[in-house]
């Protein structure tokens, strides 16, 4: 079990999955960062290593979260002021193209979640770190379930992850 963000940090600039566990759990079908898996999206293989982590088909797309204040560097936004929700698949840019290829779906979006430090402190803090790091203020999430059912719902599931990060 984790509990720094330089030890988190770490796992992530490593390669490996993280798995984060805070807060409360997170209904519908996308990964906000509560009950989620990231990567490094700078990782040309990270969709093939997250999907076979969970167990999916290879063809299978990974989301991300960027630092709110970023999004118009790498994603063509066309009009949004932010994707809290990952509710849209956003057109990249070239420098999403270049410096994140693993989060890059095979018509050049991305289903992207927008975030600001007051809506999740934890997890902003941990993409600011990999940020200050690598310069990519972004990272792979996807959802901490297999087929829409919870990995882990509760404290009680948590000893069965390796690389979990409670913040």
């Amino acid at each position: 079990m984790i509990k720094s963000f330089d030890e988190a940090l770490k796992i992530i600039l490593k390669q490996e999955p993280l798995a984060i566990f805070q807060g409360k759990g997170e209904l519908g079908p996308r990964a906000l960062g509560n009950r989620s898996i990231l990567f490094d999206p700078r990782n040309p293989n990270a969709k093939d290593i997250l999907n076979k982590f969970k167990n999916r088909e290879w063809w299978r797309p990974i989301a991300a979260t960027i630092m709110l204040e970023y999004v118009n560097e790498y994603f063509d936004m066309q009009g949004l002021k932010e994707s809290p929700f990952m509710a849209y698949a956003i057109k990249a840019k070239e420098k999403a193209l270049k410096e994140t290829p693993s989060i890059i779906h095979a018509d050049n979006t991305c289903r992207i979640q927008t975030l600001k430090e007051e809506d999740n402190p934890n997890y902003y803090k941990l993409i600011k770190m990999f940020y200050e790091k690598t310069n990519v203020p972004i990272l792979c999430n996807t959802s901490l379930n297999l087929a829409g059912y919870p990995i882990v719902e509760n404290i009680n599931q948590i000893k069965q992850i390796k690389n979990l990060f409670l913040p």
